[in-house]
């Protein structure tokens, strides 16, 4: 760690990738609001023109950008148009936000160690989709979200922190989806700001009592 839990680090510029409503694209915009907390949204960008969080995001003066996907003839012309994007905005770290595209292990190991996902699951259980249907027809007992380090395989990076919620005997995937959504807005914040002090887990950045982690 190169920096005291008690003296936040400069603002590290941050894009954050979205290709819907951005719900939690806007818990982080409104973490790095805070003068103290070590991150700032330069970029929010999406592969979908008409993802509702691009307009919420230009109406709070974000610079956006729209690399749409389907005007590529591939992968890596894809990825590389967004990465000089991200380049371009001087983006230090990505976070995902529901960036619905599988990105390329090229993508991925160019930003080893800086690009973040969130997924609503405990990991490493219910990779992909559908986590909350497939929770309870498995008759879990809890649930939850994880924030982690993306590496070429889906879903599967370091651990950076979890969030939990009981299974209720009356849910339905929708009712679970809300509840978890709801800890996901405390729970990427804490754990960005956790890995921008140099911790690799949330768990530990708390223990040091680092600002912002909870």
């Amino acid at each position: 760690m190169t920096e005291s839990p008690t003296h936040p680090p400069r603002k590290t510029p941050i894009a954050v990738l979205i290709s819907g409503r951005g719900s939690n694209m806007r818990a982080l915009v409104d973490a790095c609001d805070d003068a103290t907390y070590p991150a700032r949204v330069c970029l929010v960008l999406s592969n979908d023109p008409a993802a509702p969080g691009l307009a919420w995001a230009a109406e709070q003066g974000l610079p956006t950008a729209v690399i749409d996907h389907r005007a590529f003839s591939g992968r890596p012309a894809f990825e590389a148009a967004l990465n000089a994007r991200l380049v371009r905005a001087g983006a230090e770290w990505i976070c995902l936000a529901g960036f619905m595209r599988l990105l390329t292990a090229t993508f991925v190991n160019t930003w080893t160690g800086r690009l973040l996902n969130i997924h609503p699951s405990l990991l490493p259980a219910y990779k992909g989709l559908h986590t909350h249907a497939r929770a309870l027809a498995a008759g879990e007992r809890e649930h939850g979200c994880s924030v982690h380090f993306v590496v070429p395989d889906m879903d599967a990076g370091p651990l950076i922190g979890q969030a939990r919620v009981p299974v209720l005997p009356d849910d339905t995937p929708d009712s679970l989806a809300e509840r978890v959504l709801g800890q996901e807005h405390g729970l990427y914040p804490a754990c960005l700001a956790a890995a921008l002090y140099g911790y690799p887990t949330l768990e530990a950045a708390r223990a040091a009592g680092a600002a912002h982690t909870g």
